[in-house]
């Protein structure tokens, strides 16, 4: 291989986070000046490729590939494993929330977006966030939506990955997952958390899952990274009372109320016309699903007025979406 060629296969490699080609490459270049009688070169660049794979245990150093462009950066090795990256187009304004939800994650998004000004004056925006309610009340699409509004990936924690029956080897991949967020900022997603964030002292408890509370804490209590931490749960009760002091805020999701159910009905149905819609029935009819279901009730009638050949949704139409979105959950 000619010294251009090699210069484009490192180049190559490089960008596309390929560490095993790229040493490979730069050993081929170390012989070469060998060859050539370069032996300080070359005894120089093989201390160096030495160094670079004794460092390139995956399992222990984050891995994210070179950005040249816009694209979503893709973690490498053991890292691919633990998380699922994300490039969310949502926005806040596409949640129906409740406004004094809205309201603190608003406050969130400013002072994320406002961080250099308030670390000018020692101050640490919010960064930690828990989560928890119900589910399908909306916990999943609001870190979709804050990844979105900064316009930054969302990092999705893979639970199946990380956790493990070995012993130590779940907090070790714990380690990695904080480790990459000093690397790429993101919103870095724990969702179903109990299954790290457990009590202590629950009755099926073992020791190895003690020892990944523990270094869970520790870890989110030493994270000095600048993206944003969000776990999320239905079990909120199953949580140990120590991570709750460890989260700048946390945040109560609850099923819709008849307002919120009607806010969701309407702003779904929008382009449809819904004079004939009885809200009151409707909505009573509704009470005790989530948003989730609320929604997929709304778009279940729009698909059936559009495959009919109408814009117009009436009662009977809504009232059948929302009993089949009940019988399914029943």
């Amino acid at each position: 291989m000619s010294t251009a060629e090699q210069i484009l296969a490192l180049v190559k490699s490089h960008v596309e986070g390929d560490d095993k080609r790229f040493l490979s490459v730069a050993s081929q270049v170390a012989a070469r000046e060998a060859r050539q009688g370069h032996v300080n070169v070359a005894a120089e660049l093989k201390k160096l490729i030495e160094r670079a794979r004794s460092e390139n245990d995956s399992f222990t150093r984050p891995q994210f590939p070179v950005q040249l462009t816009l694209g979503t950066p893709q973690p490498k090795g053991e890292l691919s494993h633990l998380l699922s990256v994300t490039a969310p187009d949502a926005r806040l304004s596409q949640l129906v929330l409740p406004e004094g939800i809205e309201n603190r994650l608003r406050r969130i998004l400013t002072e994320q977006q406002q961080q250099e000004r308030l670390r000018q004056y020692n101050l640490v925006p919010r960064r930690k966030i828990l989560l928890v309610g119900p589910p399908g009340s909306g916990k999943t699409m609001t870190a979709h939506a804050l990844a979105g509004e900064l316009r930054i990936p969302l990092m999705t924690i893979l639970l199946e990955g990380t956790i493990t029956k070995f012993m130590g080897e779940t907090a070790a991949k714990l380690r990695l997952v904080f480790e990459a967020m000093v690397v790429q900022r993101g919103v870095y997603f724990f969702d179903e958390f109990d299954a790290i964030g457990a009590r202590r002292n629950a009755s099926n408890d073992v020791g190895e899952i003690r020892r990944v509370l523990n270094s869970f804490l520790q870890f989110l209590e030493q994270d000095v990274s600048h993206g944003l931490i969000v776990a999320a749960t239905n079990h909120a009760e199953l949580l140990d009372p120590a991570l709750f002091r460890r989260f700048d805020d946390v945040i109560e999701y609850q099923l819709p109320d008849e307002a919120l159910i009607e806010r969701i009905l309407k702003e779904r149905l929008a382009p449809f016309d819904t004079k004939k819609v009885a809200w009151s029935k409707v909505v009573g009819a509704a009470l005790g699903m989530s948003q989730a279901d609320v929604t997929r009730a709304a778009d279940e009638a729009a698909k059936h007025a559009v495959l009919d050949g109408h814009i117009r949704i009436d009662t009977p139409m809504l009232m059948a979406a929302i009993e089949e979105r009940q019988a399914s959950r029943a």
